[in-house]
């Protein structure tokens, strides 16, 4: 694996937190900020992609402002049937 190294300034508690965490699961400081920034970078992709999907819904169903969505959601709602 290549790597390079950073350097970044933390609040010491947030340091403490982590040593203490990475302690209890054995691991070293780099391995666990490595896991959480690798596990946020996924999530915000997800979320990114999620986001696309509905403005790609949205533009399919003509929908331009919250008022739209809020009347359809009422439309959904009260729908009789």
């Amino acid at each position: 694996m290549n790597t390079q190294t950073l350097n970044i300034a933390l609040p010491t508690d947030l340091v403490k937190r982590v040593d203490q965490l990475a302690k209890k699961e054995y691991r070293n400081r780099s391995e666990l900020i490595r896991e959480a920034l690798r596990a946020y970078l996924e999530d915000k992709s997800a979320w990114e992609e999620i986001y696309m999907l509905g403005e790609s819904a949205m533009e399919k169903m003509g929908i331009t402002s919250e008022e739209d969505i809020d009347r359809i959601v009422y439309e959904y709602r009260h729908k009789k049937g």
